[in-house]
């Protein structure tokens, strides 16, 4: 049974557990024992990673939440048991470079960011130099059925007020 996790809003410094369902998951799901320094660290990355997502799940409830972090916890696990774990990555690249990983929290962006990523331009060492952002395709049609029932009312507009003004030939005096 997995440890229950008190509403993580409202508990200030309370743990969410993600330490002990992490080591529960390796143990039964790899039959290893992982060290503290290690879950500590992935529980750093797993509890970010739920951080941004809550925001466009719905986790109301302690339940649902240790569900998910049970689910995150055992997609690490087995990630580790496939070999993407700090113990096997190279410390050269097949050039024999030294490889250097930098990572900061601002990599984890919401979903709807990621599918309103339309351009990226790099620089001469291929990093990313200017990223352009554009509205889903919906809502540009939104967007631009708008503007056709702008342009459709304001000529609209138009014409009515050339029938409402007095014609210059007409004269009462």
């Amino acid at each position: 049974m997995l440890p229950q996790a008190e509403d993580p809003r409202s508990m200030g410094t309370q743990t969410t557990h993600t330490d002990r369902i992490l080591t529960e998951m390796f143990s039964r799901l790899l039959n290893v024992k992982v060290s503290q320094a290690n879950v500590g660290k992935l529980s750093h990355v797993i509890d970010g990673v739920i951080d941004k997502v809550e925001a466009s799940l719905d986790l109301d409830t302690v339940q649902g939440r240790n569900t998910f972090r049970a689910l995150v916890c055992s997609m690490v696990a087995h990630g580790w048991s496939m070999g993407m774990h700090p113990d096997n990555n190279p410390a050269r690249d097949q050039d024999g470079k030294e490889v250097e990983v930098r990572v900061c929290k601002d990599i984890l962006i919401p979903v709807s960011s990621l599918q309103a990523l339309r351009y990226i331009k790099r620089d001469e060492k291929g990093r990313v130099a200017k990223a352009l952002f554009e509205p889903d395709q919906n809502a540009r049609i939104r967007g631009h059925i708008d503007s056709i029932l702008d342009d459709i009312s304001s000529s609209h507009r138009s014409l009515e007020a050339e029938d409402d003004s007095p014609d210059p030939g007409d004269s009462d005096a």
